[in-house]
Protein backbone atom coordinates (compact mmCIF):
# COMPACT_ATOMS: atom_id res chain seq x y z
CA UNK A 1 0.00 0.00 0.00
CA UNK A 2 1.28 3.36 -0.89
CA UNK A 3 1.78 6.43 1.35
CA UNK A 4 -0.94 8.81 1.75
CA UNK A 5 1.40 11.57 -0.41
CA UNK A 6 2.35 8.53 -3.04
CA UNK A 7 -1.38 8.57 -3.66
CA UNK A 8 -1.89 11.75 -4.19
CA UNK A 9 0.73 12.40 -6.80
CA UNK A 10 0.52 9.07 -8.64
CA UNK A 11 -3.13 8.61 -7.78
CA UNK A 12 -4.96 5.07 -7.51
CA UNK A 13 -5.64 1.73 -9.51
CA UNK A 14 -9.23 1.84 -10.35
CA UNK A 15 -12.17 0.38 -12.54
CA UNK A 16 -15.09 1.80 -13.14
CA UNK A 17 -17.85 -0.83 -14.16
CA UNK A 18 -21.52 -0.95 -14.54
CA UNK A 19 -22.80 -3.63 -12.37
CA UNK A 20 -26.55 -4.14 -12.73
CA UNK A 21 -28.35 -1.26 -13.20
CA UNK A 22 -25.58 0.52 -10.89
CA UNK A 23 -22.19 1.91 -11.13
CA UNK A 24 -19.52 1.82 -9.29
CA UNK A 25 -15.43 2.35 -8.53
CA UNK A 26 -13.70 -1.15 -7.93
CA UNK A 27 -10.09 -1.22 -6.11
CA UNK A 28 -8.05 -4.20 -4.85
CA UNK A 29 -7.58 -4.71 -1.29
CA UNK A 30 -3.76 -4.39 -1.36
CA UNK A 31 -4.43 -1.27 -3.19
CA UNK A 32 -6.40 0.55 -0.40
CA UNK A 33 -5.01 1.37 3.24
CA UNK A 34 -6.05 -1.30 5.79
CA UNK A 35 -7.48 1.27 8.50
CA UNK A 36 -10.78 1.52 7.92
CA UNK A 37 -11.00 5.43 9.33
CA UNK A 38 -7.82 6.20 6.06
CA UNK A 39 -9.86 3.92 3.94
CA UNK A 40 -13.04 5.55 3.84
CA UNK A 41 -11.49 9.10 4.15
CA UNK A 42 -9.35 8.55 1.06
CA UNK A 43 -12.61 6.97 -1.03
CA UNK A 44 -14.90 10.43 -0.03
CA UNK A 45 -12.23 11.97 -1.48
CA UNK A 46 -11.84 10.03 -4.81
CA UNK A 47 -16.20 10.07 -4.99
CA UNK A 48 -16.31 13.78 -4.48
CA UNK A 49 -18.44 13.39 -0.74
CA UNK A 50 -20.13 15.43 0.55
CA UNK A 51 -21.48 17.12 -2.56
CA UNK A 52 -25.00 16.79 -3.78
CA UNK A 53 -23.29 16.48 -7.34
CA UNK A 54 -19.71 15.18 -6.58
CA UNK A 55 -18.64 17.34 -8.68
CA UNK A 56 -15.02 17.27 -7.71
CA UNK A 57 -14.64 13.24 -8.02
CA UNK A 58 -16.08 10.31 -9.80
CA UNK A 59 -19.51 9.53 -7.97
CA UNK A 60 -22.50 10.29 -9.96
CA UNK A 61 -24.60 12.45 -7.49
CA UNK A 62 -26.62 9.35 -7.05
CA UNK A 63 -26.63 6.21 -4.39
CA UNK A 64 -26.86 3.90 -7.30
CA UNK A 65 -23.53 5.87 -9.02
CA UNK A 66 -22.08 6.35 -5.60
CA UNK A 67 -20.50 2.71 -4.71
CA UNK A 68 -17.24 0.97 -4.18
CA UNK A 69 -16.20 -2.82 -4.77
CA UNK A 70 -13.28 -3.87 -2.70
CA UNK A 71 -11.71 -7.23 -4.11
CA UNK A 72 -8.69 -9.40 -2.34
CA UNK A 73 -8.15 -13.28 -2.60
CA UNK A 74 -9.96 -15.36 -0.53
CA UNK A 75 -8.94 -17.41 2.04
CA UNK A 76 -12.19 -19.27 2.60
CA UNK A 77 -11.30 -22.33 0.30
CA UNK A 78 -15.19 -22.31 -0.37
CA UNK A 79 -14.32 -19.06 -2.09
CA UNK A 80 -11.95 -17.51 -4.97
CA UNK A 81 -12.35 -14.07 -3.87
CA UNK A 82 -13.57 -11.76 -0.99
CA UNK A 83 -15.88 -8.78 -1.75
CA UNK A 84 -16.64 -6.07 0.76
CA UNK A 85 -18.98 -3.44 -0.37
CA UNK A 86 -19.18 -0.11 0.61
CA UNK A 87 -21.70 2.72 -0.34
CA UNK A 88 -20.46 6.16 -0.13
CA UNK A 89 -22.97 9.00 0.69
CA UNK A 90 -23.05 11.42 -1.65
CA UNK A 91 -24.34 14.60 0.47
CA UNK A 92 -22.46 13.52 3.94
CA UNK A 93 -19.04 12.77 4.59
CA UNK A 94 -20.33 8.83 5.76
CA UNK A 95 -19.46 5.53 4.31
CA UNK A 96 -21.74 2.55 5.10
CA UNK A 97 -20.55 -1.53 5.04
CA UNK A 98 -24.14 -2.33 6.82
CA UNK A 99 -25.40 -3.95 3.59
CA UNK A 100 -23.75 -5.33 0.06
CA UNK A 101 -25.07 -4.49 -3.19
CA UNK A 102 -25.60 -7.39 -5.83
CA UNK A 103 -25.52 -5.74 -8.47
CA UNK A 104 -22.25 -4.57 -7.75
CA UNK A 105 -21.69 -8.21 -7.44
CA UNK A 106 -22.34 -8.66 -11.01
CA UNK A 107 -18.76 -6.86 -11.75
CA UNK A 108 -17.06 -8.22 -9.57
CA UNK A 109 -16.19 -11.43 -10.77
CA UNK A 110 -15.22 -9.79 -14.64
CA UNK A 111 -12.89 -7.39 -12.17
CA UNK A 112 -11.43 -10.45 -10.71
CA UNK A 113 -10.37 -12.09 -13.43
CA UNK A 114 -9.09 -8.68 -15.49
CA UNK A 115 -7.08 -8.19 -12.43
CA UNK A 116 -5.10 -11.89 -12.37
CA UNK A 117 -7.24 -12.79 -8.95
CA UNK A 118 -8.70 -16.00 -10.87
CA UNK A 119 -7.81 -17.40 -14.31
CA UNK A 120 -9.60 -18.04 -17.02
CA UNK A 121 -11.35 -21.67 -17.38
CA UNK A 122 -12.27 -22.35 -20.93
CA UNK A 123 -15.48 -20.22 -22.99
CA UNK A 124 -16.87 -19.85 -18.86
CA UNK A 125 -15.43 -19.19 -15.97
CA UNK A 126 -16.97 -19.76 -12.63
CA UNK A 127 -15.73 -17.56 -9.49
CA UNK A 128 -16.85 -18.04 -5.96
CA UNK A 129 -17.26 -14.81 -4.62
CA UNK A 130 -17.59 -14.99 -0.71
CA UNK A 131 -19.61 -11.50 0.11
CA UNK A 132 -17.93 -10.13 3.35
CA UNK A 133 -21.21 -7.65 3.98
CA UNK A 134 -23.13 -10.06 6.53
CA UNK A 135 -21.90 -13.25 5.03
CA UNK A 136 -23.26 -15.78 2.11
CA UNK A 137 -21.57 -16.91 -0.93
CA UNK A 138 -22.49 -16.00 -4.86
CA UNK A 139 -20.75 -17.94 -7.89
CA UNK A 140 -20.59 -15.87 -10.77
CA UNK A 141 -20.02 -17.19 -14.44
CA UNK A 142 -18.52 -15.19 -16.88
CA UNK A 143 -17.82 -15.29 -20.46
CA UNK A 144 -13.95 -15.50 -20.81
CA UNK A 145 -14.17 -16.91 -24.74
CA UNK A 146 -11.30 -16.31 -26.63
CA UNK A 147 -9.19 -16.22 -23.01
CA UNK A 148 -10.47 -12.73 -21.85
CA UNK A 149 -13.61 -11.22 -20.43
CA UNK A 150 -16.19 -10.40 -22.99
CA UNK A 151 -18.84 -7.95 -21.94
CA UNK A 152 -20.71 -7.48 -25.37
CA UNK A 153 -23.72 -9.77 -25.42
CA UNK A 154 -27.63 -9.40 -26.65
CA UNK A 155 -29.05 -9.64 -22.82
CA UNK A 156 -31.04 -7.00 -21.77
CA UNK A 157 -32.12 -6.10 -18.33
CA UNK A 158 -34.70 -3.62 -17.51
CA UNK A 159 -32.96 -0.21 -16.19
CA UNK A 160 -30.22 -0.83 -18.62
CA UNK A 161 -30.48 0.49 -22.32
CA UNK A 162 -27.63 -1.26 -23.85
CA UNK A 163 -27.55 -5.11 -23.76
CA UNK A 164 -24.15 -6.94 -22.73
CA UNK A 165 -22.76 -10.38 -21.88
CA UNK A 166 -25.31 -12.22 -19.37
CA UNK A 167 -23.75 -12.60 -15.68
CA UNK A 168 -25.56 -15.30 -13.72
CA UNK A 169 -25.29 -15.27 -10.07
CA UNK A 170 -26.17 -18.25 -7.88
CA UNK A 171 -26.63 -17.78 -4.31
CA UNK A 172 -26.39 -19.83 -1.15
CA UNK A 173 -26.58 -18.86 2.76
CA UNK A 174 -28.06 -15.53 2.47
CA UNK A 175 -31.01 -16.15 4.55
CA UNK A 176 -30.75 -13.78 7.26
CA UNK A 177 -27.01 -12.63 6.38
CA UNK A 178 -27.35 -9.31 8.01
CA UNK A 179 -30.09 -9.74 10.52
CA UNK A 180 -29.63 -13.57 11.41
CA UNK A 181 -32.60 -15.11 10.23
CA UNK A 182 -34.96 -15.15 7.02
CA UNK A 183 -37.89 -13.43 9.36
CA UNK A 184 -35.90 -10.92 11.57
CA UNK A 185 -38.81 -10.23 14.13
CA UNK A 186 -40.07 -13.87 14.32
CA UNK A 187 -43.43 -12.95 12.75
CA UNK A 188 -45.10 -12.82 9.35
CA UNK A 189 -46.38 -9.66 9.82
CA UNK A 190 -45.65 -6.73 12.55
CA UNK A 191 -47.93 -3.40 12.68
CA UNK A 192 -45.38 -0.64 12.61
CA UNK A 193 -46.99 2.83 13.10
CA UNK A 194 -50.06 2.03 12.20
CA UNK A 195 -48.93 -0.11 8.78
CA UNK A 196 -48.88 -3.95 8.41
CA UNK A 197 -45.30 -5.09 7.21
CA UNK A 198 -43.72 -8.13 6.55
CA UNK A 199 -39.83 -7.67 7.56
CA UNK A 200 -37.41 -10.44 5.13
CA UNK A 201 -34.01 -10.91 4.73
CA UNK A 202 -32.33 -13.06 2.05
CA UNK A 203 -29.80 -11.21 1.71
CA UNK A 204 -30.95 -7.91 1.92
CA UNK A 205 -33.29 -6.56 5.16
CA UNK A 206 -36.36 -5.49 3.53
CA UNK A 207 -39.76 -3.97 5.05
CA UNK A 208 -43.18 -4.86 2.98
CA UNK A 209 -45.84 -2.19 3.16
CA UNK A 210 -49.22 -2.38 0.98
CA UNK A 211 -48.60 0.95 -1.15
CA UNK A 212 -52.70 1.34 -0.86
CA UNK A 213 -52.05 1.26 2.86
CA UNK A 214 -49.78 4.55 2.27
CA UNK A 215 -52.45 6.26 0.81
CA UNK A 216 -50.48 5.98 -2.86
CA UNK A 217 -51.59 2.94 -5.68
CA UNK A 218 -47.58 1.64 -5.92
CA UNK A 219 -47.55 2.67 -9.61
CA UNK A 220 -46.18 6.06 -9.58
CA UNK A 221 -42.72 7.00 -10.62
CA UNK A 222 -39.80 7.51 -8.39
CA UNK A 223 -39.75 10.85 -8.63
CA UNK A 224 -43.66 11.31 -7.90
CA UNK A 225 -43.18 9.21 -4.63
CA UNK A 226 -40.19 11.45 -3.90
CA UNK A 227 -42.01 14.95 -4.01
CA UNK A 228 -44.72 13.23 -1.42
CA UNK A 229 -42.83 14.39 2.13
CA UNK A 230 -45.52 13.08 3.87
CA UNK A 231 -44.98 9.89 2.28
CA UNK A 232 -41.48 10.32 2.76
CA UNK A 233 -41.60 10.94 6.40
CA UNK A 234 -43.96 8.37 7.31
CA UNK A 235 -41.53 5.45 5.31
CA UNK A 236 -38.86 6.72 7.00
CA UNK A 237 -40.96 6.47 10.71
CA UNK A 238 -41.51 2.79 9.95
CA UNK A 239 -37.59 1.83 8.71
CA UNK A 240 -36.29 3.49 12.07
CA UNK A 241 -38.79 1.40 14.22
CA UNK A 242 -38.61 -1.79 11.88
CA UNK A 243 -34.78 -1.42 12.18
CA UNK A 244 -35.05 -1.57 15.83
CA UNK A 245 -37.51 -5.19 15.47
CA UNK A 246 -34.85 -6.80 13.31
CA UNK A 247 -32.00 -6.65 15.35
CA UNK A 248 -30.32 -3.69 13.38
CA UNK A 249 -30.47 -0.95 16.00
CA UNK A 250 -30.54 2.25 15.27
CA UNK A 251 -30.20 2.64 11.70
CA UNK A 252 -30.67 6.78 10.63
CA UNK A 253 -26.77 6.86 9.60
CA UNK A 254 -27.66 3.53 7.61
CA UNK A 255 -29.28 2.64 4.51
CA UNK A 256 -30.61 -0.55 5.52
CA UNK A 257 -33.87 -1.88 5.83
CA UNK A 258 -34.95 -0.96 2.38
CA UNK A 259 -38.49 0.12 1.89
CA UNK A 260 -40.88 -1.47 -0.43
CA UNK A 261 -44.49 -0.58 -1.48
CA UNK A 262 -45.88 -3.72 -3.21
CA UNK A 263 -48.88 -3.64 -5.61
CA UNK A 264 -50.36 -6.29 -7.33
CA UNK A 265 -48.69 -6.76 -10.71
CA UNK A 266 -50.02 -4.76 -14.27
CA UNK A 267 -47.51 -6.85 -16.79
CA UNK A 268 -48.00 -9.89 -16.03
CA UNK A 269 -44.98 -10.54 -13.20
CA UNK A 270 -45.72 -11.70 -9.74
CA UNK A 271 -45.90 -8.88 -8.07
CA UNK A 272 -45.59 -5.07 -8.54
CA UNK A 273 -42.56 -2.84 -6.10
CA UNK A 274 -41.37 0.76 -5.63
CA UNK A 275 -38.64 0.46 -3.17
CA UNK A 276 -36.74 3.59 -0.90
CA UNK A 277 -33.01 3.24 -0.56
CA UNK A 278 -33.72 4.73 1.46
CA UNK A 279 -35.08 8.27 0.90
CA UNK A 280 -34.26 7.63 -3.04
CA UNK A 281 -36.63 5.57 -4.79
CA UNK A 282 -34.86 3.34 -6.72
CA UNK A 283 -35.20 4.06 -10.57
CA UNK A 284 -35.64 -0.35 -10.54
CA UNK A 285 -34.55 -2.86 -7.64
CA UNK A 286 -31.75 -4.00 -6.14
CA UNK A 287 -30.27 -7.65 -6.52
CA UNK A 288 -30.53 -8.97 -3.28
CA UNK A 289 -33.94 -6.73 -2.86
CA UNK A 290 -35.39 -8.55 -5.35
CA UNK A 291 -34.58 -11.75 -4.16
CA UNK A 292 -35.97 -11.12 -0.83
CA UNK A 293 -39.07 -9.36 -2.05
CA UNK A 294 -39.33 -12.70 -4.27
CA UNK A 295 -38.85 -14.80 -0.83
CA UNK A 296 -41.40 -12.74 0.53
CA UNK A 297 -43.95 -13.75 -1.49
CA UNK A 298 -43.19 -17.21 -1.05
CA UNK A 299 -44.02 -16.17 2.64
CA UNK A 300 -47.55 -17.64 3.32
CA UNK A 301 -49.84 -14.86 4.93
CA UNK A 302 -46.79 -12.38 4.41
CA UNK A 303 -48.08 -8.41 3.07
CA UNK A 304 -46.74 -9.73 -0.54
CA UNK A 305 -47.79 -12.63 -0.88
CA UNK A 306 -51.60 -11.05 -0.10
CA UNK A 307 -51.00 -8.81 -3.13
CA UNK A 308 -49.04 -11.43 -5.22
CA UNK A 309 -50.42 -12.44 -8.43
CA UNK A 310 -48.81 -15.85 -7.47
CA UNK A 311 -46.99 -17.91 -5.12
CA UNK A 312 -46.19 -21.30 -6.40
CA UNK A 313 -42.80 -22.30 -5.21
CA UNK A 314 -41.33 -22.85 -8.43
CA UNK A 315 -40.39 -21.61 -11.44
CA UNK A 316 -39.45 -18.20 -12.32
CA UNK A 317 -40.74 -15.07 -10.23
CA UNK A 318 -40.95 -11.59 -12.10
CA UNK A 319 -40.49 -8.99 -9.69
CA UNK A 320 -42.20 -5.93 -11.43
CA UNK A 321 -40.41 -2.15 -10.42
CA UNK A 322 -40.56 1.26 -12.48
CA UNK A 323 -38.35 0.90 -15.28
CA UNK A 324 -39.42 -3.12 -16.08
CA UNK A 325 -39.11 -6.05 -14.11
CA UNK A 326 -36.89 -8.57 -12.51
CA UNK A 327 -36.39 -12.17 -12.42
CA UNK A 328 -35.95 -14.19 -9.98
CA UNK A 329 -35.40 -18.07 -9.21
CA UNK A 330 -36.19 -19.01 -5.36
CA UNK A 331 -35.49 -22.46 -3.94
CA UNK A 332 -37.44 -22.82 -0.42
CA UNK A 333 -39.17 -25.49 1.68
CA UNK A 334 -41.46 -25.09 3.95
CA UNK A 335 -43.96 -22.47 4.82
CA UNK A 336 -44.72 -19.33 6.83
CA UNK A 337 -41.88 -18.76 9.58
CA UNK A 338 -40.25 -22.51 8.74
CA UNK A 339 -39.98 -21.41 5.15
CA UNK A 340 -36.30 -22.29 4.62
CA UNK A 341 -34.29 -20.81 1.17
CA UNK A 342 -31.71 -23.05 -0.40
CA UNK A 343 -30.95 -21.19 -3.54
CA UNK A 344 -31.44 -18.37 -5.19
CA UNK A 345 -30.57 -17.58 -9.03
CA UNK A 346 -30.71 -14.14 -11.12
CA UNK A 347 -29.09 -12.81 -14.12
CA UNK A 348 -27.46 -9.41 -14.71
CA UNK A 349 -25.20 -8.03 -17.29
CA UNK A 350 -21.46 -5.37 -16.50
CA UNK A 351 -19.56 -3.52 -18.49
CA UNK A 352 -16.10 -1.95 -17.65
CA UNK A 353 -16.02 1.65 -18.40
CA UNK A 354 -12.79 2.61 -17.66
CA UNK A 355 -9.50 0.72 -16.36
CA UNK A 356 -6.28 3.48 -15.05
CA UNK A 357 -5.64 5.70 -12.38
CA UNK A 358 -7.39 7.67 -10.07
CA UNK A 359 -6.67 10.87 -8.31
CA UNK A 360 -8.55 11.90 -4.89
CA UNK A 361 -8.92 15.45 -3.86
CA UNK A 362 -6.19 16.67 -1.38
CA UNK A 363 -6.92 17.36 2.03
Amino acid sequence: MSTEEEIEDAGLRCMLMRGGTSKGAYFLAEDLPAEEDRRDDLLLRLMGSPDARQIDGIGGGHPLTSKVAVVSRSADPQADVDYLFLQVQVADARISARQTCGNILAGVAPFAIERGLVPVDGATTRVRVRIVNGGGTATAVVDTRDGRVRYAGDTLISGVPFPAAPVPLYFEDTEGATCGSLLPTGSVRNEIAGVETTCVDNGMPVVLMAAEALGVTGYESPSELEADAALGAKVEEIRLRAGELMGLGDVRATTVPKMTLVAAPRDGGAISTRTFIPHRVHTSIGVLGAVSVATAVLVEGSVAAEVAACTAPAGTLRIEHPTGFFDTAIEVSGSGTALRVHRSGVVRTARKLFDGRVWPRRR
